[in-house]
């Protein structure tokens, strides 16, 4: 069910969307992405910095009514959610520059974190239709989650994911493996209601999680539907056979059940936090999805026809380096 296309403007308007406080050097950044785009003949790029009262939003809004056809956004997992709620059902593409922990839609997808090669794919002009999950009016493109995931998030810190990197989310979520469980009523698609006695429900667009656990190994980001992930674990024994059983990739992983659906409807005994693309958002006992097929452009690799575009990326630099000279993209 992939959509690939390429660019037909080879010189488009852009936009970079940049979160300054992911960025030691902001002024390199600049220097670097605006020397590499001019040297291939593009216009220079607007640019837009986030704030704490809006991580990306407004500023990608703004992007796409001056006229920017490709935004390119550098920031954590929150500016990316952000951008892609700008983004969602226009013909604008998106490129996502490496930055911040998370980087959780670039990890899925294969993307590399690498600042050369994330321009020269975006040069090369392939594009890839993306589903989006929708929640409350807000967009997101890896997943949503009630509960456990939730949890792990609140309880680590910008500190500790700067220090350490992703690891610091084990240490966030072993705070939180003795927490009682809630009562959720699950709809999928209007069916019949499924009541479980869980610690997390996520529903995810792709399947990978921090740190490159692959909790659903069927979900791809442009099929038109969600896969929704139930984890059921009661003790700390079977949380250790969940976690092994991801690890190993197991067919059958205890305490974990997948569904798949369009329209996803969990309502909870309980408020319980709630997050998006890993990024949190208020607490709600209520969580309800649904999914825009096809909603997205993202810069992908060419030929882009791997669901990890890890596969294409480093040609795509090659190719690159060979046109603009090896000087531009090491900026």
């Amino acid at each position: 069910m992939t959509m690939t296309t390429g660019r037909t403007n080879p010189a488009p308007r852009s936009a970079v969307i940049v979160n300054p406080s992911k960025i030691d050097d902001l002024g390199e950044l600049r220097h670097s992405v605006d020397g590499t785009l001019t040297g291939a003949g593009w216009p220079a790029p607007q640019w837009f910095e986030t704030s704490v009262d809006d991580p990306g939003f407004g500023q990608t809004r703004s992007a796409v009514e001056s006229g920017a056809e490709v935004v390119f956004v550098c920031g954590g997992d929150g500016t990316v959610m952000s951008a892609v709620s700008a983004l969602a059902g226009t013909e604008v593409s998106m490129a996502v520059l490496p930055a911040g922990t998370g980087n959780l839609l670039a990890a899925n997808l294969g993307l590399s974190t690498d600042l050369a090669t994330r321009l020269a794919v975006a040069l090369e002009g392939g594009l890839r239709r993306l589903d989006v999950g929708t929640l409350d009016g807000r967009h997101f493109a890896v997943m949503a989650g009630m509960g456990f995931d939730a949890h792990m998030l609140d309880a680590t810190s910008d500190t500790a994911k700067k220090h350490i990197g992703w690891p610091a989310y084990i240490l966030g979520a072993v705070k939180h493996l003795k927490d009682r469980p809630m009562r959720v009523t699950i709809r999928i698609d209007g069916g019949r209601p499924m009541r479980r006695r869980a610690r997390s429900v996520l529903i995810a667009n792709v399947g990978r999680l921090q740190g490159g656990v692959k909790l659903l190994s069927d979900a791809q980001p442009d099929d038109g539907v969600l896969d929704i992930a139930v984890l059921t674990p009661n003790t700390l024994r079977t949380w250790v056979a969940l976690g092994w059983g991801l690890i190993r990739r197991s067919a059958q992983v205890p305490a974990l059940e997948v569904f798949r659906g369009s329209r996803i409807d969990v309502l909870s005994n309980r408020a319980q936090p709630r997050q998006l693309d890993g990024d949190l958002i208020e607490s709600s006992d209520r969580l309800t999805v649904e999914i825009m097929p096809q909603a997205l452009w993202l810069c992908v690799p060419e030929p882009a026809g791997h669901p990890d575009l890890s596969v294409d990326a480093d040609a795509a630099t090659d190719r690159e380096a060979d046109l603009l000279g090896p000087a531009h993209l090491s900026r």
